[in-house]
């Protein structure tokens, strides 16, 4: 949805008071969402994050259907340079920019960076103090030779599997590894910020798509710990809870509702006028209710089936029930706790346009971290940042010339 213009960022608008990573400087060579994530926190933070280019740009400036968002999503409070790391000078200008960098940071495919001269080993010699972050597929293993994608370490890690139905395995709605595995990546690189500071040096950091993805479903295989069963699919799941579902009300709207304590079953009923069921010695406990659910749920679907949604949200809002409207994406816009807690911020989109985006979801001293820095446009950031390294004006001429051609 498209921004006012009384919303665009107003320098007044940043508070005075330094952010947790400034001074630190990111060099990332990333690309699509997992590395670009890692630059997004910490550039968000504080950190001045430099976005190496090709000369063609992120392939993310370009991308139709579910990736034509990712770039304004995860590329804010960064500078854009653009080099060919195919020439040596491309080459020559990436090891003087690492050399002003605190952190360094990449998702190319295992190899690509030791073939260009910029992977940890070459560079930790010139460079002892340098963080070093890798994205990649899988940590190194038997599979780290496998090229990885979210959708792939979904399948095989066991979220798919979880998330649809028996017999077709789903893929979540959403790049969870991806932006997950780019979020572990900036907080291995803030714990090797603070290695650095007890110890001067720097270290490598590595994060990976199918351990985070691992990472997501050890619930599930803690289940299988705990009880010797193994878990089903979320859609034909037990529930741990009596009542947790979505209901289908008047006029065919939908809701989840939920109540999950003995507390609030006695609220619920109470409510709704279910004093029988209060009273049942068969739904005494939550337990007893899970039991229960095959006869239990039918009768309440046939109980709420007449209010509409909005009655539901209010009398569950009245009495501190948990439940949710079921909402799609491009609706948040307009989500009034969204706009009213600074939640969304104006962004610049791929065609120059004005979006509102999603920040952080933390505060720091109330605020929550903002944008500095739209999206860069693909080498917006190429003079200044060469005439920072020593390169004389003819030099950064070439530079651009090369970045203009298609």
């Amino acid at each position: 949805m498209p921004a006012t213009a009384s919303e665009s960022i107003k320098a007044s608008d940043i508070p005075d008071t330094p952010l947790p990573y400034a001074g630190i400087r990111v060099v990332e060579f990333t690309h699509m969402v997992m590395g670009p994530t890692c630059g997004l926190l910490l550039g968000d933070l504080g950190a001045e994050v430099i976005k190496v280019e090709p000369p063609e740009g992120d392939n993310t400036r370009r991308l139709l259907g579910s990736g034509a968002g990712f770039f304004p999503t995860f590329n804010r409070n960064k500078k854009s340079i653009a080099l060919d790391l195919k020439t040596p000078e491309g080459v020559e200008a990436a090891l003087r920019l690492i050399a002003t960098a605190d952190i360094v940071s990449e998702n190319f495919k295992p190899g690509t960076m030791k073939k260009l001269g910029l992977d940890y080993g070459t560079l930790k010699a010139r460079h002892p103090r340098l963080i070093y972050v890798s994205h990649k597929g899988f940590l190194p293993g038997p599979y780290e030779h496998r090229t990885a994608l979210d959708e792939v370490v979904q399948m095989m890690g066991g979220l798919a599997y979880m998330t649809g139905r028996s017999g077709d395995p789903l893929r979540a709605g959403t790049s969870v590894n991806d932006i997950m595995g780019g979020l572990f990546g900036a907080i291995g690189a803030m714990a090797a910020l603070r290695q650095r500071e007890l110890t001067g040096c720097g270290m490598e950091v590595q994060s990976a798509l199918f351990e985070n993805n691992v990472f997501l479903v050890a619930q599930h295989m803690m289940q299988f710990a705990a009880t010797g069963q193994a878990a089903a699919p979320m859609p034909g799941r037990i529930s741990a809870w009596g009542v947790y579902d979505v209901f289908t009300v008047k006029d065919g709207e939908q809701i989840f509702l939920a109540v999950v304590s003995d507390r609030q079953w006695a609220v619920f009923c109470q409510a709704f006028g279910l004093q029988a069921l209060l009273a049942d010695p068969r739904l005494t406990t939550n337990n007893d209710r899970v039991r229960a659910r095959e006869w239990l749920m039918p009768l309440l679907r046939a109980h709420l089936a007449g209010r509409s949604a909005a009655d539901l949200s209010a009398v569950f809002e009245a009495n501190a029930l948990p439940f949710a409207p079921i909402v799609q994406p491009e609706q948040l816009f307009d989500d009034p706790h969204l706009n009213a807690t600074g939640g969304l911020a104006p962004v610049r989109m791929n065609d120059g346009s004005l979006s509102k985006v999603p920040l952080m979801p933390f505060t720091l001293g109330g605020r929550r971290p903002g944008i500095r820095l739209q999206p860069p446009l693909l080498g917006e950031h190429n003079r200044e940042l060469l005439q920072e390294l020593g390169y004389a004006d003819d030099a950064i001429a070439a530079f651009q010339s090369a970045a203009a051609k298609p």
